[in-house]
């Protein structure tokens, strides 16, 4: 760091009056701090390094203060730079701001495989430290063993699952798995059925490892209860949003199964819980369905969670969890990313793999490629249905992969009407483009006429419940909005008004509920 470049960081952090992820301000104008370690150790477990600012003060509104004694501080903060495992190489820069001495001491990133950096006097477990916005807190049981995982090369799919048995494994499965890998390599004939099973990590002294479990296992959840996925559909855009009852989830479901199973049957779940938009082409007419998100970004997406999760003793009591808000779909995947690939390097790298014979076993079972092809194609798949970025964080023990559906919190949402095909109702083939934030954007066959357009949405919706229906398949048909904005919108007037009728009028909030026209 140049001189320049440290007075014009100590006057951002004063514009700002805050610290950062990379950033930490220190008086130390009455002499050195005493405990710099949980900063040092911070620092250099994140990949991006970090600077630790001399001479403001936190207190005064980051306020510059000046630094009590620059050699003395630089003698005493190497000193405990050396007190970290590995040891911490300081980079000191030495500047003036406002007549007054301020240093900056720039902490490298250490490289991955030396991870964690601690503090020898408090040891490994106690020691280490990582940085979450401008707070250094303690590194988790999980956090430590990670960097050691990597570093030594273990991988949990090859754990052993103590007390599993090949009767309760799927022979049929297992035997397809080894037919196509005698195909691959015929040699594997010429061995017995226990060397095979050792040299396709099907078994490991002659236990079944965890990767065997998860693909061929008959109930893999009969050891590892939350190895599975718990997906729901929230009324709003927070956890905690309620529906018009005071339901928390419009759905709620625990999927069990092998890692095919899983898969297969989260897309099921997310296909039931996704609007489906219908687009007619105006030069041509043809009617196209598009659903609230690509089926194929969201398989690659749970692809990745089930077979790239972490599996170690630490995250086997965390599900995959799959969050549907009004706004968005979340995928959370229990554990970081592994090894050195970062959040910029996704899908442009080729990355180390977490679960290396699970992914191998899934690659037969689900079809899935892994050849580091699913987040480009979540990635096109997003695009080319014309959303939003898909987002991708790693965060704190679980990596996050957010589908945005396009919809604003405050504005903007299109939606269509079903048109003559649906198996619900044949009466409309028409395409409305609606803007809450902008009425006289309205294009239409009625001329711009919004009630005209709320009298024909309430026409073939009491054509729809010639069947009783309930609200979900009510919000469903209407294709905007969430149930609470159905409820209030349409079905709640036309009930007061008599045009609608309750099956069961005495629990008018049961899930039960139906509502048939009158």
């Amino acid at each position: 760091m140049l001189t320049e470049e440290l007075v014009e960081l100590v006057e951002q952090i004063q514009n700002l009056r805050a610290e950062a992820q990379t950033t930490e301000v220190i008086a130390a104008h009455w002499g050195c701090p005493k405990r710099l370690y949980d900063t040092l150790s911070s620092f250099s477990n994140q990949s991006s390094g970090g600077t630790i600012v001399f001479g403001l003060d936190e207190k005064q509104q980051f306020k510059t203060v000046g630094v009590y004694d620059l050699q003395d501080l630089m003698k005493h903060v190497t000193e405990q730079c050396g007190q970290m495992e590995p040891p911490v190489r300081a980079v000191f820069t030495l500047a003036q701001h406002q007549g007054k001495p301020v240093c900056a001491a720039e902490i490298p990133a250490v490289p991955l495989a030396e991870r964690p950096c601690y503090y020898k006097g408090a040891g490994k477990v106690r020691g280490s430290y990582v940085r979450v916005g401008d707070a250094d807190l303690p590194m988790t049981d999980y956090e430590v063993y990670s960097f050691e995982a990597y570093r030594a090369h273990l991988h949990d799919d090859l754990r052993q699952v103590s007390g599993a048995s090949m009767e309760f494994i799927n022979q049929d499965l297992l035997e397809d798995y080894i037919r196509e890998k005698k195909k691959e390599r015929p040699q594997f004939g010429s061995f017995k059925r226990e060397q095979m099973y050792e040299m396709l990590n099907i078994t490991r002294g002659g236990e079944i490892t965890l990767a065997a479990w998860m693909n061929f296992g008959m109930f893999p959840q009969s050891m590892f209860p939350q190895l599975g996925v718990t997906a729901v559909v929230v009324q709003g855009y927070e956890i905690g949003d309620v529906a018009w009852d005071g339901a928390r989830f419009i759905d709620n479901k625990r999927i069990n199964g092998t890692i095919a199973e899983l898969v297969e049957e989260t897309i099921v779940f997310c296909r039931r819980n996704m609007k489906t938009r219908t687009i007619i082409d105006p030069m041509t007419g043809k009617r196209r369905d598009r659903t609230e998100y690509p089926v194929n970004a969201i398989r690659e997406a749970v692809l990745n969670a089930v077979i790239h999760r972490d599996y170690s003793i630490h995250t086997e009591g965390t599900p995959i969890q799959i969050d549907f808000f009004a706004d968005r779909l979340e995928i959370h995947s229990p554990g970081n990313l592994y090894g050195r690939l970062t959040v910029e390097e996704l899908g442009l790298v080729r990355g180390d793999i977490r679960n290396p014979t699970l992914a191998l076993m899934a690659e037969s079972m689900t079809e899935a490629e892994n050849r580091y092809s699913g987040i480009p194609t979540i990635r096109r798949e997003m695009k080319e249905s014309g959303l939003p970025e898909p987002v991708f964080e790693n965060r704190r023990n679980e990596f996050v992969v957010t589908l945005y559906n396009g919809e604003s919190r405050s504005g903007s949402i299109e939606y269509s009407i079903m048109a003559p095909g649906d198996k619900d109702v044949s009466v409309v083939n028409e395409r409305i483009m609606y803007f809450s934030s902008d009425r006289d954007k309205i294009k239409t066959t009625y001329n711009n006429c919004e009630d005209c357009l709320n009298n024909r949405m309430t026409e073939l919706l009491l054509e729809f419940c010639r069947q009783p229906r309930s609200r979900d398949e009510i919000t469903r048909f209407v294709g905007v909005g969430t149930q609470f904005y159905v409820v209030a919108k349409y079905i709640k007037p036309l009930v007061e008004e008599g045009r609608l009728k309750m099956t069961l009028p005495e629990k008018p909030k049961s899930k039960n509920q139906r509502y048939y026209t009158v």
